[in-house]
């Protein structure tokens, strides 16, 4: 029988499975990687981004991108577009699904709208990740320091995305680094506090060629009681090449399947 003329209790069976399969990679013990060092002879380009700034560039396949959450800021959010074709772009929904997690930290891949891996998180010493919430707008400036008039991560996106061709439909949600926000038990959302500090690194690497959007801004659940955002920095570098056993390629079938649709565009 095809996959498509299964019963409900089949596909309810197999979507239990899967599920908790997918439980017991997450609580597992993340082994396979250490701590991918940055060699200075690896450093690309760097660049500082005042707070409440935003920042684009180009990452080819292959190279990386660091963030520095040089101030101990709660949140910095990144989008990403696929650099060869504008109209595929960072997919939250999907990220979160194909993975069966909201934790997003070192070891797990970040999917286009197409079912393809953008980057994959290498390196992440924060391990605290916002895919829900998306960035911050006008209305959560008003809300959380009185003042809508402030710069905010859905303005910046919009303007990175204005530079290179695109528009706001090109504009959806993106993933907010630096940001500990947890489910209750009655489903609503909350920051963690004390669990961002200054220095947190995350690397991201390329596996398309991307063109990536940075904004500086704080996270909408941010508890601070004034907009006061401190500088990061971005380092563009060689990243080495994934090993056999990469850990990012290989935590979960989801993943692999990801890079199988990825891999041969650049073959």
């Amino acid at each position: 029988m095809q996959i498509d003329q299964q019963s409900p209790e089949w596909y309810r069976a197999r979507y239990n499975q899967l599920r908790d399969r997918a439980l017991g990679e997450e609580r597992a013990e993340r082994t396979g990687q250490g701590f991918i060092a940055m060699e200075e002879g690896a450093v690309l380009h760097r660049e500082t981004v005042p707070g409440g700034w935003y920042w684009s560039t180009f990452v080819p396949r292959g190279q990386a991108l660091r963030l520095i959450n040089t101030a101990g800021n709660k949140g910095v959010s990144v989008m990403l577009w696929n650099a060869d074709d504008l109209s595929e772009r960072f997919n939250a929904g999907d990220t979160l699904k194909l993975q069966w997690t909201t934790r997003l930290s070192t070891g797990r891949v970040l999917f286009s709208d197409m079912g393809r891996v953008l980057a994959s998180i290498i390196n992440d010493t924060c391990g605290t990740s916002d895919t829900i919430m998306g960035g911050s707008t006008p209305s959560s400036n008003e809300r959380n320091f009185g003042n809508a008039a402030l710069r905010n991560t859905r303005n910046n996106m919009r303007l990175i995305a204005g530079k290179h061709g695109l528009d706001v439909r090109d504009v959806p949600a993106c993933i907010s680094f630096f940001s500990h926000v947890s489910v209750g038990a009655d489903g609503g959302l909350s920051w963690v506090d004390g669990s961002v500090q200054p220095g947190g690194v995350v690397d991201l690497r390329a596996e398309m060629n991307l063109l990536v959007g940075v904004s500086n801004c704080p996270h909408p659940f941010s508890p601070d009681s004034a907009f006061a955002p401190g500088p990061i920095d971005v380092v563009r570098w060689q990243a080495p090449a994934p090993a056999a056993d990469d850990l990012c390629r290989t935590f979960c079938e989801e993943a692999q399947r990801g890079f199988e649709n990825t891999d041969p565009l650049f073959a």
